[in-house]
């Protein structure tokens, strides 16, 4: 289905995180590609409960680092960090949720999941969630929703919501019609690289007068000025 291709823009989160005094050891072994080490370092503080050392041990079984690949694990690692409000584990669940990666495939799953992560503030979870809510995968189709999730994480930043909050006022999609709105999300995404934003732009612009393109470039430099850094 399209929507995966979608959301593989915002992958899985794979960055080791942060760690405690104590789980440094097992920092210093994956800093040197001694993952195996790693893996024998995180593991028992991950059944005390460490969310992050839990985290880290289920980025080990997701991408077979130190450990042989196996997502059921990856899942459950996740899933222990997940139940401890860690944003990214919660990322990474609802997207083996949505590909049915060691866990039955689950949209509704997916989409609990990425909620979670999102209303924490994970930019990559609010577009995924947005893209559900704009395809009704997992959810009703909500265009309302999907701006609102768009706009927050094209607030942090994130290059592909700036461009479908632009197309959602391109085409009136839960919000109000106006091409030069549009114009400015594709500005700003476009100057990110993105160039799907840049070719929306373009297309868009032969339907702009010259002071309506010289607003949308004024509202695309008042757009880059607030947005936030990312979370995390």
């Amino acid at each position: 289905m399209a929507w995966r291709k979608v959301l593989i823009i915002a992958g899985l989160i794979l960055v080791i995180t942060p760690v405690q005094a104590d789980e440094r050891a097992g920092m210093a072994a994956f800093v040197k590609g001694d993952y195996r080490t790693a893996s024998l370092e995180w593991r028992p503080l991950a059944e005390k409960g460490q969310a992050e050392a839990q985290f880290n041990l289920g980025v080990l079984y997701d991408q077979g680092l130190g450990v042989s690949t196996d997502y059921a694990q990856a899942a459950d690692w996740y899933r222990r960090a997940a139940e401890q409000d860690h944003a990214q584990a919660q990322f990474n669940l609802a997207v083996l949720y949505a590909n049915g990666l060691g866990v039955a495939q689950s949209d509704a799953e997916a989409a609990r999941w990425y909620r979670r992560a999102a209303v924490q503030g994970l930019s990559a979870a609010q577009f995924n969630l947005g893209t559900l809510h704009e395809t009704g995968v997992g959810m009703s189709q909500d265009y309302r929703q999907a701006a609102d999730w768009y706009r927050r994480a094209a607030e942090q930043g994130h290059a592909a919501a700036q461009n479908n909050l632009g197309l959602l006022y391109a085409n009136g999609q839960g919000v109000t019609h106006d091409p030069v709105i549009a114009y400015a999300w594709y500005t700003v995404a476009a100057a990110q690289g993105n160039a799907k934003a840049r070719f929306n732009r373009d297309q868009i612009a032969r339907s702009l007068s010259p002071a309506q393109e010289q607003e949308g470039e004024r509202l695309a430099t008042e757009y880059r000025r607030s947005v936030r850094p990312p979370y995390p």
